[in-house]
């Protein structure tokens, strides 16, 4: 099967112009012509102090050329001092003037010297500094989760999943808008710009030591490229693939995709319920947002549990795992709970609440 665009798709994986970097989140700073700015305005401002020190002790500085000391002759005498050139043409003569350069001009020069010098010192060493964070996050990032597209499907399924308890530092995103990688490290996220069809893009995400990949890209073949390249290199995390078109999900599972969620039927469906039953849509909508309300989730069988029928459970059983199979609560080859078993349940969600991790992938059709 030949998707629609999949030839432009591929040109484009094979040009080099596309550029790609990590971008990790950082606090909310001023624009840096902003920060520039405050300083030189500090600078001025112990320029001007000093100036008008030397000033008002005029009468404690000779100047080679006349003997007086004047206003210009105060500036000049502070410009040259701050900045530690000190030609030696006006220099102070009373025991006054002398203390004052010793415990005030002397430190007015070592702060005017720090606002300069420290600006110009940490432009040099900002990339150094990034440099370092960045090997510092590749060394410690493990088991984490790829986020490839920040659009509203991906911007829904990490806050799914960092509702159960993933934090934030375990979510890298991936995404080919430099914007959008700016709102995912806004939201606390590391970012990647580039094209997630590229292997070296998802390995600046290092997606192949990641547990669980989420694609939500906005074309499906898009989203096809994208789980082969990404099966490709990580075999044993779990892929969960988003599509419009409920025919592209076989693809996507021979593609290496765990599970395919089809948005446009997906949507459907619940608008469908709606309209049969307004408070029945309500009560889906409550289940699919995790963190509040009534939550979906998966946690092990407990030992008090173990055989027990799945109604007797302390939770509202809705489906149980076994093996590779996924039965209802009510299906009679469930019989009675295995400690190996998995639990589909519906809780109500707390602070507290606990969201095991999935142990095995979702059966294939």
């Amino acid at each position: 099967m030949k998707l629609p665009g999949q030839d432009a798709i591929a040109r484009q994986a094979d040009e080099h112009l596309v550029t790609h970097r990590v971008k990790l989140p950082r606090k909310l700073v001023e624009h840096p012509i902003r920060q520039v700015g405050k300083r030189l305005s500090l600078a001025l401002v112990v320029l001007l102090v000093t100036a008008f020190i030397v000033y008002a002790d005029a009468d404690g500085y000779t100047d080679n050329s006349d003997g007086s000391v004047d206003l210009l002759d105060a500036f000049y005498y502070a410009t040259v001092t701050l900045s530690t050139t000190g030609y030696g043409d006006i220099t102070p003569v009373s025991d006054a003037a002398r203390l004052t350069n010793i415990f005030v001009i002397t430190p007015l020069r070592v702060l005017f010297l720090i606002i300069l010098v420290g600006t110009t010192l940490e432009a040099l060493t900002e990339r150094t500094r990034e440099e370092w964070r960045l090997n510092r996050w590749r060394s410690t990032l493990r088991d984490h989760t790829v986020v490839v597209g920040f659009g509203t499907k991906g911007r829904s399924a990490i806050q799914t999943v960092c509702a159960t308890g993933l934090r934030k530092e375990q979510v890298v995103v991936v995404d080919p808008s430099g914007k959008a990688i700016e709102a995912a490290t806004a939201h606390g996220y590391a970012g990647v710009v580039g094209d997630a069809t590229r292997s070296d893009v998802l390995n600046r995400a290092e997606l192949y030591r990641a547990k669980q990949i989420i694609i939500a890209t906005q074309r499906d073949d898009t989203a096809v490229l994208v789980t082969l390249t990404a099966r490709q290199l990580n075999r044993g995390a779990k892929i969960v693939v988003a599509v419009r078109e409920e025919e592209n999900a076989p693809l996507l599972k021979q593609s290496g995709a765990d599970a395919v969620i089809t948005s446009a039927s997906a949507a459907g469906r619940l608008l469908g319920l709606s309209v049969l039953s307004p408070a029945a849509g309500m009560v889906m909508e409550d289940l699919i947002s995790q963190g509040s309300g009534l939550d979906l989730i998966e946690r092990p069988v407990i030992k008090s549990e173990v055989g027990k029928k799945p109604r007797e459970a302390s939770d509202l059983v809705v489906s149980v795992l076994r093996g590779h199979r996924v039965l209802g609560y009510d299906d009679p080859a469930v019989g009675e709970l295995q400690l190996t078993d998995r639990l589909i349940t519906i809780v109500r969600a707390t602070p507290a609440t606990y969201v095991a991790p999935d142990a095995r992938p979702l059966p294939r059709d």
